[in-house]
């Protein structure tokens, strides 16, 4: 008999994909004590060293902010050649440092205990506990948690705990979305394993396995491989749609990999491509899937709601990836590999598609949230995925706090806003909701800047904000003050600099400026930095009710975005001095400068 190891936390996440991890940074952070299981070695899912899908999102210029850009921000820093063995380590650091998650790797979800019952909003069931089976330990371990959140991408909690689900795609007349289905299916969109390349000096020369797939010309009339793209990941070496995305997915793999060394064989062999130079860099054995569950919440996103821009009370992230729905027969599709519809840029995704319809203690995350198959073609993207994540952990830390279901913070509009105010404290765009500056701080006289710093506007977007600039640029060495009408109590500090969310300064073209990790590597690919603009050093400072004056916060290499640092005193001034940025420039722009 194997031992069981039992924990019990505040909030259990299962999967460690970029969803699950930040839904489990957000809530510790938050102080909800956290347990992440995740049935990998390594966190990161699709955007890991096992799969290398690079994370998309809304596009440059609604470039996502909150926990995905500081792990964008910190890979420039630490990883400047994008090596993918230093980006796992990055992902692993994130969740490793904070101190109120347990880090549960190799461990797949297998069971849980639920109970029935009549519980709030007319949930009928609730999670207990889940358990998981640790494959390098040789032990099950169970967690009992208040709350959990499902970000396994294939909704394993569904099947475990009777949570309400759909799967494959719904007919034109029952959202009335513009889709060529007639008839509800249980078809999906297809899985990959992606290859990448890498350019040498040298001639290289490829022997295919006897598995590879034999392809013709005619195979590859409408998916033509491009060696010197930036672009090309070979995501449309793509199968199983047609068939059981879970239940075949052994099978799958079989096939795509087969599929994917017969590409290889093609491009090297076929003497249609000049690659002799090119050597196959990494091929991955885990497939990279788009669609299976997708559980049921109290709202189902649809793709209406997403191209008519419809607006939500209960807003807490957004996405802009065109509704790009994969056809079902993917490689082997007579046609284009998909049908790509452009999104108005940062549509709304509500609260409510985040939470179970019948569970009462379930979130989710992902590629899995409450959505159509259309809509779940637009909002499976990654860097989407992990603003759903923050907003789940955000949400759960408050169902902790306040010891509320998940759906008692959507039915109370104080615990909904405080919801939507955390996100956009912690540097989360929430677009049509404003962060709100305190009235202490709106009538404090301001010197060394203006207005700008505190109109809650933390980033530019020309079409929610209509502006081409935010906040201020100071002299490195100056100050900008606040001085107060009378001394208050400050609670926290929120300052924001510019990182050039854009990426124009960035080396390379698009696709290079705009992904933390590239496909092929190529011998003039270029390296990478933290951005020039952002500020490297700076101070914060306050005079207390008698006058004398404390640094309370100090540091000569940031590379956060968006700092909030606590004070929790009486104070009569407050002022934030730039020392330096990363470009060595005489000056540096402050978006925000504020205080609560």
């Amino acid at each position: 008999m194997l031992e069981t190891k039992k924990i019990e936390c505040d909030f259990c996440v299962v999967g460690g994909g970029i969803a699950g991890m930040c839904a489990a940074i957000s809530a510790a952070r938050h102080g909800a004590k956290t347990v992440l299981m995740h049935e990998r070695p390594v966190l990161g899912g699709n955007a890991s060293s096992e799969i290398r899908m690079w994370i998309c999102g809304a596009g440059r210029e609604n470039n996502e902010t909150g926990i995905v850009q500081e792990i964008e921000l910190e890979n420039y820093y630490r990883n400047p050649t994008k090596n993918y063995y230093i980006w796992d380590s990055i992902l692993y650091d994130f969740v490793m440092r904070e101190k109120n998650i347990t880090l549960l790797l190799n461990c797949s979800c297998m069971d849980a205990q639920t109970e029935e019952g009549q519980f709030a909003y007319g949930r009928t069931r609730r999670i207990k506990s889940i358990k998981g089976y640790q494959m390098t330990t040789q032990k099950f371990i169970e967690v009992k948690a208040g709350y959990f959140a499902d970000c396994s991408g294939d909704s394993i909690l569904a099947p475990l705990t009777g949570a309400d689900f759909m799967i494959g795609r719904e007919s034109k007349d029952e959202y009335g979305e513009k889709t060529h289905v007639e008839k509800k299916d249980s078809l999906t969109m297809g899985m990959s394993c992606l290859l990448t390349a890498r350019e040498t000096l040298n001639d290289v020369k490829f022997t295919p396995s006897e598995r590879a797939t034999k392809l013709t010309d005619e195979q590859f009339e409408f998916r033509t491989p491009d060696m010197r793209s930036e672009y090309e990941n070979f995501w449309y070496l793509e199968l199983g749609g047609n068939r059981d995305s879970i239940g075949d997915t052994e099978e799958l793999r079989d096939e795509l990999v087969n599929l994917a060394f017969g590409t290889w064989d093609y491009i090297k062999n076929s003497g249609k491509y000049d690659c002799s130079k090119y050597d196959l860099d990494f091929l991955g054995f885990l497939p990279g899937k788009r669609e299976s569950r997708r559980m049921h919440g109290e709202y189902v996103l649809n793709s209406n709601d997403i191209l008519d821009d419809r607006q939500f009370s209960d807003v807490v992230a957004y996405g802009g990836w065109p509704v790009d729905d994969h056809f079902p027969d993917g490689f082997y599709h007579k046609g284009t590999p998909n049908t790509n519809f452009k999104t108005p840029p940062c549509y709304q995704i509500p609260y409510r598609s985040l939470y179970s319809s019948n569970v009462d203690n379930l979130y989710f995350a992902g590629r899995n949230i409450s959505t159509t198959h259309m809509a779940l073609s637009s909002t499976r993207v990654m860097k989407t995925c992990g603003l759903l994540g923050q907003a789940v952990g955000t949400a759960a830390s408050l169902a902790v706090k306040y010891k509320v279901s998940p759906n008692g913070i959507y039915d109370d509009a104080e615990k909904l806003s405080e919801l939507q105010q955390t996100l956009m404290r912690d540097d989360c765009f929430v677009p049509s909701k404003s962060r709100k500056i305190s009235s202490a701080c709106l009538g404090a006289d301001i010197s060394g800047g203006d207005a700008s710093i505190r109109d809650s506007i933390d980033r530019v977007n020309k079409r929610i904000y209509k502006n081409s600039e935010c906040g201020v640029t100071v002299n490195n060495g100056d100050k900008i003050t606040y001085v107060l009408a009378a001394p208050e109590f400050i609670k926290n500090i929120h300052v924001v600099f510019d990182c050039d969310l854009e990426r124009r300064s960035f080396p390379g073209g698009d696709c290079e400026q705009t992904h933390s990790m590239r496909a092929n590597i190529f011998l003039d690919s270029p390296q990478f930095s933290i951005p020039a603009c952002l500020c490297k050093s700076f101070s914060v400072s306050i005079k207390g009710e008698d006058g004398s004056e404390e640094v309370i916060f100090d540091t000569d290499k940031n590379i956060l975005r968006c700092v909030n640092i606590p004070i929790n005193k009486r104070a009569s001034s407050v002022s934030l001095t730039v020392n330096s940025n990363w470009g060595k420039t005489e000056s540096t722009r402050v978006f925000s400068f504020d205080f609560e």
